[in-house]
């Protein structure tokens, strides 16, 4: 294998795991003056509208205690393993060549093909630098003439 299996079409999303949402949306939405708002049903996780931020399709504070319940099913983060600063999701062209491509490259993965409740298909994993790296389908993102 190589790198081109894992074929990424662009960055789907990318975003700071916050601690303490309310410091995190001080500094993104009220310093920098990112046009953050609350998810519907989940008023932690703040995010743009799409393409409301040249550059990226999808910017968000993800709560540590959520991004841990995404990946292991519960809201504490495993104490092993080191604690994600950020996160970033890669769209793919095939989701199963890219896990498939990962695991053979030794990569230990924290979820693989997983459809999340919203629709999204998710393998995630932490970079060597520590960043939650997630390769991803995400319907909604993708356009006709890509």
């Amino acid at each position: 294998m190589n790198l081109t299996d894992i074929d990424v079409l662009f960055i789907a999303g990318f975003g700071p795991i916050s601690r303490d949402t309310k410091i995190s949306q001080a500094f993104y939405q009220q310093t920098l003056g990112l046009p953050l708002k609350a998810m519907e049903g989940n008023e932690e996780y703040l995010l743009t509208e799409e393409n409301a931020l040249d550059g990226v399709k999808h910017f968000a504070l993800w709560p540590l205690s959520q991004a841990a319940e995404s990946c292991f099913g519960t809201r504490e983060w495993p104490a092993e393993l080191p604690l994600p600063q950020a996160w970033i999701e890669f769209e793919v062209q095939d989701i199963d060549r890219a896990t498939r491509t990962l695991v053979a490259r030794g990569y230990q993965l924290l979820v693989a093909r997983r459809e999340e409740p919203w629709g999204q298909t998710v393998t995630r994993l932490l970079s060597p630098e520590g960043l939650l790296t997630g390769v991803t389908i995400t319907p909604w993102l993708r356009v006709e003439n890509q």
